[in-house]
């Protein structure tokens, strides 16, 4: 376990730090000039010139990078371009909507995706089975905001039992999640059933119906507990891309998530924020697949930590 652990770390330090020369290096060929933005069109050259040196932006890249990295490692984030505070201050204040918005679509996208992988699984080639692929697919290629605008439309508009949008309460919460449940829902019905159709036809399963078990139990104890293997994993990669992946959704619900922090930096070029948004995305795709990585050996002993 302890080698286990100190190999993954290893790697998620070799991650991150690609992250941030990639995120570091692409922020700065954006076309838009952050001092630009902060001075104003009627900024005059030696004012935009000062701010710029003011910010540092006046040294050469690599330099930036360095010094970057050198508060990073000292938990230092930055400051923000344009609201001159703190960058891990403004992203904690976002992570409570941000880790709730992220638990409520898990728990849907779970609730839609796996009982209709199960069902289509169990009935292969049949009518329902192509009827449930197909709305599995349209929730996966429907764009995210007209799934939104949807629910918001039915269930805020005509029949008014949700709020159109904001944050604060349980019901505030549920057309977002739904929205991000319902697009990755389509993704864990499709995964589950192949799944769960190559689970079928092990030949421990046909030894337990040969038994004598009854369907039911056959499914839900022995060839659920590694067909979801997969959804595990899936899962793990959610936990990060919902970490800052859900601009357009926290955009239709006015959402305060980390996305829309992210999404209002790129627009004002606030790049000490985007670094920010993005390092943080990326610890938590890296602790999702380390989280599922510990969770899967336990539900198959087959599966070992190397």
């Amino acid at each position: 376990m302890i080698r286990f652990l100190a190999k993954r770390i290893g790697q998620a330090v070799a991650i991150l730090l690609g992250v941030t020369v990639v995120t570091f290096v692409l922020s700065f060929l954006m076309p838009a000039d952050p001092v630009r933005m902060l001075a104003g069109r009627s900024a005059t050259p030696e004012t935009v010139e000062s701010i710029r040196r003011e910010l540092g932006l006046d040294q050469p890249l690599p330099v930036q990078y360095v010094k970057y990295i050198t508060r990073l490692v000292q938990g230092d984030f930055g400051r923000s371009y344009r609201q001159k505070t703190e960058v891990s201050a403004l992203i904690l204040s976002r992570l409570p909507a941000t880790l709730l918005l992220l638990l409520g679509a898990i728990f849907f996208e779970l609730l839609i995706g796996m009982p209709a992988g199960i069902f289509s699984a169990t009935r292969r080639g049949r009518p329902s089975d192509n009827w449930i692929m197909a709305f599995s697919f349209a929730g996966v290629s429907m764009p995210q905001f007209v799934i939104g605008l949807l629910l918001l439309y039915l269930f805020a508009h005509m029949l008014p039992i949700f709020p159109l949008g904001g944050y604060g309460t349980l019901n505030h919460l549920v057309l977002p999640a739904l929205t991000l449940g319902i697009s990755g829902g389509g993704w864990y019905s499709r995964m589950m059933r192949s799944a769960m159709v190559d689970v079928l036809r092990k030949d421990y399963v046909r030894t337990a119906r040969a038994k004598g078990m009854t369907e039911r139990r056959v499914i839900l104890v022995h060839a659920l507990r590694n067909a979801i293997l997969p959804i595990i994993a899936m899962i793990g990669l959610d936990i990060g891309i919902f970490m800052a992946g859900a601009v357009v959704v926290e955009s239709v619900f006015g959402w305060p998530g980390i996305g829309q922090l992210a999404w209002q930096a790129i627009q004002m070029v606030d790049i000490p924020i985007i670094m920010g948004v993005t390092l943080v995305a990326a610890i938590g795709i890296v602790l999702g697949n380390l989280l599922a990585d510990l969770v899967m050996p336990f539900l198959d002993p087959r599966l070992q930590l190397e």
